[in-house]
Protein backbone atom coordinates (compact mmCIF):
# COMPACT_ATOMS: atom_id res chain seq x y z
CA UNK A 1 0.00 0.00 0.00
CA UNK A 2 2.71 1.95 0.94
CA UNK A 3 4.32 1.52 -2.40
CA UNK A 4 1.40 2.46 -4.15
CA UNK A 5 0.89 5.28 -2.41
CA UNK A 6 4.17 6.94 -3.10
CA UNK A 7 4.11 6.50 -7.48
CA UNK A 8 0.76 8.23 -7.23
CA UNK A 9 2.43 10.90 -5.31
CA UNK A 10 4.70 10.55 -7.26
CA UNK A 11 7.95 9.88 -5.52
CA UNK A 12 8.46 6.54 -6.67
CA UNK A 13 12.24 5.70 -5.53
CA UNK A 14 12.30 2.55 -3.72
CA UNK A 15 12.85 3.02 -0.21
CA UNK A 16 16.27 0.31 -0.79
CA UNK A 17 18.43 3.07 -2.15
CA UNK A 18 17.19 5.84 -0.35
CA UNK A 19 17.61 3.43 2.87
CA UNK A 20 21.01 2.52 2.56
CA UNK A 21 22.32 5.86 1.74
CA UNK A 22 20.33 7.46 4.52
CA UNK A 23 21.72 4.25 6.50
CA UNK A 24 25.24 5.18 5.29
CA UNK A 25 24.91 8.79 6.44
CA UNK A 26 23.94 8.33 9.89
CA UNK A 27 26.14 5.63 10.32
CA UNK A 28 29.15 8.06 9.30
CA UNK A 29 27.98 11.46 10.90
CA UNK A 30 30.29 13.03 13.36
CA UNK A 31 29.18 15.39 15.34
CA UNK A 32 30.53 19.09 14.84
CA UNK A 33 33.30 19.25 16.90
CA UNK A 34 34.80 15.76 15.62
CA UNK A 35 34.37 17.42 12.44
CA UNK A 36 36.23 20.81 13.38
CA UNK A 37 39.11 18.59 15.16
CA UNK A 38 39.37 16.07 12.12
CA UNK A 39 39.68 19.14 9.80
CA UNK A 40 42.11 21.23 12.18
CA UNK A 41 43.98 17.95 12.15
CA UNK A 42 44.24 17.01 8.38
CA UNK A 43 44.60 20.87 7.33
CA UNK A 44 47.83 20.84 9.93
CA UNK A 45 49.22 17.62 8.58
CA UNK A 46 48.83 19.16 4.95
CA UNK A 47 51.27 21.98 5.84
CA UNK A 48 53.56 20.24 7.76
CA UNK A 49 54.13 18.09 4.62
CA UNK A 50 54.74 20.62 2.96
CA UNK A 51 56.93 22.50 4.86
CA UNK A 52 58.41 18.81 5.52
CA UNK A 53 59.09 19.71 1.00
CA UNK A 54 60.80 22.58 1.67
CA UNK A 55 63.03 21.59 3.94
CA UNK A 56 63.46 18.36 1.44
CA UNK A 57 64.82 21.44 -1.00
CA UNK A 58 68.32 21.85 0.58
CA UNK A 59 68.84 17.78 -0.09
CA UNK A 60 70.48 16.03 -3.03
CA UNK A 61 67.18 15.22 -4.83
CA UNK A 62 65.56 18.02 -3.34
CA UNK A 63 62.86 19.43 -5.85
CA UNK A 64 61.34 16.03 -6.80
CA UNK A 65 60.98 15.03 -3.08
CA UNK A 66 59.99 18.71 -3.10
CA UNK A 67 57.52 18.35 -5.74
CA UNK A 68 56.27 15.04 -3.65
CA UNK A 69 55.79 16.70 -0.51
CA UNK A 70 54.10 19.91 -1.50
CA UNK A 71 51.29 17.68 -3.75
CA UNK A 72 50.79 15.55 -1.04
CA UNK A 73 50.31 18.42 1.51
CA UNK A 74 47.80 19.93 -0.83
CA UNK A 75 45.90 16.76 -1.28
CA UNK A 76 45.55 16.07 2.69
CA UNK A 77 44.54 19.83 2.84
CA UNK A 78 42.47 19.59 -0.20
CA UNK A 79 40.46 16.58 1.74
CA UNK A 80 40.34 18.11 4.99
CA UNK A 81 37.30 19.88 4.19
CA UNK A 82 35.81 16.71 4.15
CA UNK A 83 34.98 16.37 7.52
CA UNK A 84 33.18 19.73 7.21
CA UNK A 85 30.97 19.30 4.70
CA UNK A 86 31.01 15.63 3.95
CA UNK A 87 32.86 13.78 1.14
CA UNK A 88 29.94 13.55 -1.09
CA UNK A 89 28.76 16.87 -0.70
CA UNK A 90 32.64 18.25 -0.83
CA UNK A 91 32.22 16.30 -3.89
CA UNK A 92 29.53 17.93 -5.55
CA UNK A 93 30.42 21.23 -4.36
CA UNK A 94 34.03 20.76 -6.40
CA UNK A 95 32.12 20.00 -9.23
CA UNK A 96 29.53 22.43 -9.09
CA UNK A 97 29.57 24.89 -12.59
CA UNK A 98 31.35 27.86 -11.09
CA UNK A 99 34.36 25.53 -9.99
CA UNK A 100 34.51 22.40 -12.22
CA UNK A 101 37.22 24.11 -15.10
CA UNK A 102 39.88 24.61 -11.35
CA UNK A 103 38.87 21.61 -9.87
CA UNK A 104 39.75 19.59 -13.34
CA UNK A 105 42.76 21.97 -13.36
CA UNK A 106 43.99 21.23 -9.84
CA UNK A 107 43.59 17.24 -10.18
CA UNK A 108 45.18 17.34 -13.12
CA UNK A 109 48.25 19.40 -11.63
CA UNK A 110 48.43 17.46 -8.78
CA UNK A 111 48.80 14.50 -11.11
CA UNK A 112 51.06 16.18 -13.56
CA UNK A 113 53.24 17.26 -10.95
CA UNK A 114 53.50 13.77 -9.36
CA UNK A 115 54.50 12.43 -12.99
CA UNK A 116 57.10 14.68 -13.57
CA UNK A 117 58.53 14.06 -10.35
CA UNK A 118 58.27 10.46 -9.74
CA UNK A 119 58.86 8.84 -13.20
CA UNK A 120 60.61 11.16 -15.05
CA UNK A 121 62.30 12.70 -12.57
CA UNK A 122 62.33 16.36 -14.49
CA UNK A 123 63.04 18.98 -11.71
CA UNK A 124 62.19 21.63 -14.03
CA UNK A 125 59.13 20.21 -15.55
CA UNK A 126 58.17 19.37 -11.29
CA UNK A 127 59.00 23.02 -10.72
CA UNK A 128 56.68 24.32 -13.59
CA UNK A 129 54.04 21.73 -12.13
CA UNK A 130 54.68 23.00 -8.79
CA UNK A 131 53.63 26.81 -10.51
CA UNK A 132 50.57 25.27 -12.02
CA UNK A 133 49.68 23.95 -8.74
CA UNK A 134 49.45 26.79 -6.67
CA UNK A 135 48.10 29.28 -9.37
CA UNK A 136 45.11 26.42 -9.82
CA UNK A 137 44.89 25.54 -5.97
CA UNK A 138 44.51 29.26 -5.55
CA UNK A 139 42.13 30.02 -8.09
CA UNK A 140 39.83 26.77 -6.98
CA UNK A 141 40.29 28.53 -3.52
CA UNK A 142 38.90 32.01 -4.18
CA UNK A 143 35.89 29.93 -6.10
CA UNK A 144 34.39 29.71 -2.36
CA UNK A 145 34.65 33.56 -1.35
CA UNK A 146 31.71 35.02 -3.22
CA UNK A 147 32.78 37.76 -5.25
CA UNK A 148 36.52 36.53 -5.29
CA UNK A 149 37.10 36.24 -8.08
CA UNK A 150 35.84 38.83 -9.99
CA UNK A 151 37.65 41.13 -7.66
CA UNK A 152 40.55 39.48 -8.65
CA UNK A 153 39.96 39.72 -12.17
CA UNK A 154 39.44 43.60 -12.08
CA UNK A 155 42.74 43.83 -10.13
CA UNK A 156 44.71 42.24 -12.73
CA UNK A 157 42.72 43.96 -15.48
CA UNK A 158 43.80 47.34 -13.52
CA UNK A 159 47.50 46.37 -12.98
CA UNK A 160 47.99 45.15 -16.62
CA UNK A 161 46.15 48.19 -18.16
Amino acid sequence: MDKLRRVLSGDDQPDEESGIFSQLNDASTLSWSTRIKGFIACFIIGILLSLLGSFALFLQRGLPTFAIFYTLGNIVSMLSTCFLMGPFNQVKRMFAPTRAIATIIVIIAFAMTLFSAIVLGKAGLALLFIIIQFLAMTWYSLSYIPYARDAVKKTIETCII
